[in-house]
């Protein structure tokens, strides 16, 4: 069990992160969406493809507790800040993958669900493998920031069979001015591709639940 009282939407000061590279993290808004989108269940194996220093691992583990989270990252200079994360939020379940994807997931057991935040220009070879090892009923989410890979890997999905989706997520935060007034501040839109292959939707998913 970790030591998260929330199951998502920490906000983003509370990790550490590199600098002066601060605010390279998946943002709170947008990681909890991609984490719903992820359908994770309590004991789901999760693969976190390019964790950098985890705010997504920390709190799929939350939510997975009785599962297991591989947090992938092939940086060297993250893995330390990565740790620190997962001992800050005791985060037990999460397993710090060191290497490159895909080459490192034959050690691991197949994913229910799959993050993929970086992928280190090795994109196509990454799905085609995740697409490979994903249990029945899994999820792929993928976040990116330009149109044309979103797109890429949205044909990508339908050309293998899966069902997918795109989300565009365009937040804005208020900040304060000097004369006491508040603006809002426009975060980077960021557009989550979820992909999935013989099950249905999750919205679909809650009406079965309701009407059973």
């Amino acid at each position: 069990m970790t030591g998260l009282k929330r199951a998502w939407g920490l906000k983003d000061n509370e990790f550490e992160q590199r600098r002066p590279l601060r605010g390279q993290i998946t943002k709170r808004e947008v990681r909890a969406v991609s984490l719903y989108c992820l359908g994770l269940r309590p004991d789901s194996i999760v693969w976190d493809i390019g964790a950098g220093t985890g705010s997504v691992s920390v709190e799929a583990a939350a939510i997975a507790h009785q599962g297991q989270v591989y947090a992938i990252e092939k940086d060297p200079e993250s893995i330390p800040l990565l740790s620190a994360n997962i001992d800050r939020f005791s985060a037990g379940n999460v397993q710090i993958v060191e290497g490159m994807a895909p080459e490192v997931f034959a050690s691991l057991p197949d994913p229910d669900s799959v993050f993929v935040g970086g992928s280190g220009g090795q994109l196509p070879s990454i799905l085609q493998e995740c697409a490979a090892r994903l249990q029945a009923r899994g999820r792929i989410v993928a976040n990116f920031a330009t149109l044309e890979r979103t797109n890429d890997t949205y044909r990508w999905f339908q050309n293998k069979g899966f069902q997918a989706e795109i989300s565009m997520i365009n937040a804005a935060r208020s900040r304060p001015m000097p004369d006491g007034s508040l603006r809002l501040e426009a975060l980077n839109p960021v557009f989550v591709v979820s992909a999935w292959k013989g099950c249905p939707s999750l919205e679909d998913e809650a009406d079965e639940h309701r009407s059973s």
